[in-house]
């Protein structure tokens, strides 16, 4: 009988059998889902309630960015990380933590970090992985302070001791030429007592970061901060090709030899004077050299000689 039921006349027979039964589960279902006090429906009704909370913790709400990345956006940056890094593993190790690190920081802070999740955690979990000559970091343009919190925790996870400097001018809204001014969607003005307190977040590095609020091309704001050689510097502030320009221009000056430049939102569509800003610059007689890009981030490394000793 098994050896029957397994023939292609058996499989003919009983097709139209088979097929009416399909006919008949699919009206079932249809039904169901019509219904709208269907047992169906009501299951789905409470799935929907449970869950909501938990979106809450990941959805736009607040912050005017999903947190949950397309699994096509999270492949396609640990690929990127694993390619420009040469380890895989750390580079799907470093970007999962980068997310939890985000989640948790956004819940507790005030305010948010800018940016998609992707280029967020792209550059949370890059920054350690390319090993910085030293632990001084720079970051251009910081919103409420909550990236340079994480990049600290990111770095120390990594047995770093690092050392935050940033500038921004902290003018109670995102500063961007070329765009609209608004209220942040969090509804948190952009201030020097937000970043203070997402910095205390990272703990005693975090109370220690230099704050110079400013913009990067004031030359009192250069000479403050260019009392040292950094092995990071985040490129973050003004989008134009010119600002982009100038703060490359800066980089130059003050980047270790080996250390790191990110050029944020590096090939966005939105912010073509980035990369336009980035040819520019590579066309002339510097040290940096280009190493990849990880979720619209670029990444460059300055050469292991000195400034003085290149010139």
């Amino acid at each position: 009988m098994r050896g029957f039921l397994t023939t292609k006349a058996a499989r003919r027979t009983l097709r139209p059998i088979a097929d009416l039964i399909d006919q008949r589960i699919e009206r079932r279902i249809r039904r169901s889902i019509r219904d709208p006090d269907g047992e169906l429906q009501r299951e789905l009704a409470a799935l929907r309630r449970r869950q909501e909370p938990l979106e809450l913790l990941f959805n736009a709400t607040g912050r005017g960015v999903s947190r949950l990345p397309a699994d096509v956006h999270l492949k396609r940056g640990i690929d990127e990380l694993a390619l420009m890094t040469g380890d895989s593993d750390d580079a799907e190790r470093n970007i999962a933590q980068a997310f939890r690190l985000l989640i948790a920081l956004e819940a507790l802070g005030v305010g948010r970090i800018a940016g998609g999740t992707m280029n967020i955690c792209g550059k949370l979990a890059a920054v350690p992985l390319l090993d910085p000559p030293n632990d001084e970091i720079l970051e251009i343009g910081t919103l409420y302070g909550m990236f340079g919190a994480a990049l600290i925790r990111m770095m120390e996870r990594a047995g770093r001791d690092p050392s935050l400097t940033i500038v921004d001018p902290l003018a109670g809204l995102q500063l961007q030429p070329g765009t609209t001014e608004r209220g942040d969607p969090t509804g948190t003005p952009v201030r020097g007592p937000a970043v203070r307190t997402n910095l205390a977040l990272a703990g005693t590095a975090g109370t220690a970061a230099r704050i110079q609020q400013g913009f990067s091309e004031d030359p009192e704001v250069r000479a403050l901060l260019s009392d040292r050689s950094y092995g990071v510097i985040i490129i973050d502030g003004d989008h134009s090709a010119p600002g982009v320009l100038a703060d490359l221009a800066w980089a130059e000056q003050i980047i270790a030899p080996g250390g790191i430049v990110v050029l944020d939102d590096f090939g966005h569509p939105k912010w073509p004077g980035i990369k336009e800003a980035y040819d520019k610059h590579m066309a002339t007689d510097t040290r940096l050299t280009y190493l990849g890009q990880v979720a619209n981030s670029g990444y460059l490394r300055a050469s292991t000689e000195s400034r003085a000793a290149s010139v």
